[in-house]
């Protein structure tokens, strides 16, 4: 049986550098690819792994509005010290979030996370993004200048798409599913309902001992083949999801236009941000998704000063010669520093522009967001630097100016580094 996925329609994404703090721990759970296995699957016809897989990737993006609830049970820190100006996607580290979903199934969507008292939003429209954060009253536009957005037109056939989106099942969801390929089995399990649909159960479940990840439920719509929720599950808890991010109500029809619309909320400031496209080099060279994987990392290009040691659930990226005191600092400098910056931003001073516009006026990001006490708190002091353990995902901050991350514990990290 060839269990080879097929590759899903390629989307060129521009270098937007939307708030997406929360998604860090989700993409290193689906950072390693699976291998398939055949299963039955009780209450619906019976679909084999690899044609169920197939299916998810090969189908259109579908039209759709839905109530999502998104949580998180990573064993961070209480981030409550953190001022994080309420809705805000720094809350989808912690806790249960609501957010609402509108997509159109092509360039237009519109999520919102929902606060007590306060919403943030992200808007895409083709080559544009919006964000709104009701607690400041500030709206940030993005946008490509009209002649990288007319040459990333000429490059492939779809406009570049900004991930501007805060997480969804179905961007989550077939995350997990491009990847399932080696280093896990891939069973169908009984059939469930969510949202009131019938849908078929993925499961992913690691071949390594030693990662963090125990395995990732992707429930798939059995009438579109849409994702409507995934689930990961840490080593440490088989009981509970360390992450669940499920649609609790979905319609599957065209939103309103008025809804996928963005309108600036009256008396809101608004920020204009001219988004750097990189060079046409660096676009083919990204713009298509692999149908494969290699099995060694190494045989994968990586920037300067990137390296990863071991495979699958297992590897360890570390990325070298990182000022982390100057990035909370917020000095644009570190950030032109950081591998790939140049060829992605056109060069230091793309990366500085850049850096301005996001930054705006005054001292701190567009999201109110004190950068230096949040990592503070994630992190805790370990000999020769800092590290964050969560259930999914270790971070290793070292002095020496390296930085290490795997969905492994932090002592794997620590042995990696030779620290």
């Amino acid at each position: 049986m060839d269990t080879t996925p097929v590759t899903p329609r390629s989307r060129v994404r521009a270098a937007w550098a939307v708030p997406a703090v929360a998604v860090v721990a989700v993409g290193a759970a689906f950072a390693a690819p699976p291998l398939l296995a055949s299963a039955d699957t009780a209450g619906l016809p019976t679909v084999q792994p690899d044609e169920l897989v197939t299916r998810v990737l090969e189908a259109e993006p579908q039209a759709l509005s839905g109530t999502v609830v998104h949580t998180a049970r990573l064993g961070l820190p209480d981030l409550s010290l953190v001022q994080v100006g309420g809705a805000d996607p720094v809350s989808l580290l912690g806790g249960s979030t609501t957010l609402r979903v509108w997509t159109d199934g092509e360039a237009r969507s519109r999520v919102s996370l929902l606060g007590t008292a306060s919403e943030y939003s992200a808007v895409t429209d083709g080559t544009q993004a919006w964000t709104y954060s009701s607690s400041d009253d500030e709206v940030v536009h993005y946008a490509l200048s009209p002649q990288d957005a007319a040459r990333a037109q000429a490059l492939r056939d779809d406009p570049p798409t900004p991930p501007a989106d805060l997480p969804t099942p179905a961007e989550l969801g077939r995350q997990a599913l491009e990847r399932a390929q080696q280093d896990a089995t891939v069973s169908v399990d009984a059939a469930t309902k969510v949202a009131g649909r019938d849908a078929y159960q993925v499961v992913v479940t690691p071949t390594s001992t030693t990662t963090l990840v125990g395995r990732i439920v992707v429930a798939v719509d059995a009438r579109t083949w849409t994702p409507l929720r995934v689930q990961v599950w840490s080593s440490d808890d088989a009981q509970t999801p360390a992450l669940e991010v499920g649609f609790t109500d979905v319609t599957f029809a065209a939103p309103a236009d008025s809804v996928l619309t963005f309108t600036t909320p009256p008396g809101a400031q608004v920020r204009e941000v001219t988004v750097p496209l990189p060079d046409d080099a660096t676009l083919a060279a990204h713009g298509d998704v692999p149908s494969t994987l290699p099995d060694d990392p190494a045989d994968a290009p990586l920037p300067d000063g990137v390296t990863v040691t071991g495979t699958g659930w297992d590897a360890v990226v570390e990325v070298s010669d990182v000022d982390v005191a100057a990035l909370l600092a917020g000095d644009p400098s570190a950030v032109a520093s950081l591998p790939d910056v140049e060829k992605s931003f056109g060069g230091g001073e793309g990366a500085n522009q850049l850096f301005d516009q996001f930054m705006g006026e005054g001292d701190g990001p567009p999201v109110d967001l004190d950068t230096a006490t949040l990592y503070d708190q994630l992190t805790t002091p370990v000999e020769g630097g800092r590290a964050l353990q969560s259930s999914l995902l270790s971070v290793l901050v070292l002095d020496d100016g390296r930085v290490l991350a795997g969905a492994v514990p932090v002592d794997t990290l620590r042995a990696v580094a030779g620290a």
